[in-house]
């Protein structure tokens, strides 16, 4: 590997990281000024978009740990916004699934959340946005196919 090649492999891991550091901050100000961690809302965004979801999935979807699910849900569950339902055909499955008043409170929080991540991403144009979601998505997938 070439001192070139090793720097901008340096330089990339920085730049990305301080990306996702600074995007982040961004949205979970955003989760918090509205009553919400980002768990939190990650497992209602996935139940408003997907509905009804098989808890012990919710956590392989959302990328975090299942015994985190509970708790979140929980929370949830006592906010109103979800509720757990029990198969009809296998009793060892529950289900979360989202609240009419869950959906009236995503109703109204998504659209902001989205709105925010479209001015965030506003610097970069159209293409360069296909352009880089391309590149990330060849890089993740390479980076997968190593381990």
């Amino acid at each position: 590997m070439t001192n070139e090649s090793s720097n901008n492999a340096l330089k990339l891991f920085v730049v990305l990281s301080r990306a996702h550091k600074v995007i982040h901050e961004c949205t979970n100000q955003f989760f918090q000024e509205n009553g919400l961690n980002p768990t939190e809302f990650a497992v209602l965004e996935l139940l408003y978009h997907k509905g009804k979801q098989p808890l012990q999935q919710i956590g392989n979807k959302i990328l975090l740990a299942s015994g985190s699910i509970t708790y979140v849900v929980d929370k949830l569950e006592g906010r109103g916004y979800i509720n757990r339902v029990s198969s009809d055909t296998d009793r060892r499955v529950t289900y979360a699934e989202i609240t009419k008043d869950g959906s009236a409170f995503m109703d109204e929080l998504f659209p902001r959340h989205e709105q925010q991540l479209i001015q965030l991403m506003n610097v970069l144009s159209e293409e360069e946005k296909v352009h880089v979601i391309e590149l990330i998505k060849k890089l993740g997938l390479s980076i997968k196919k190593l381990s």
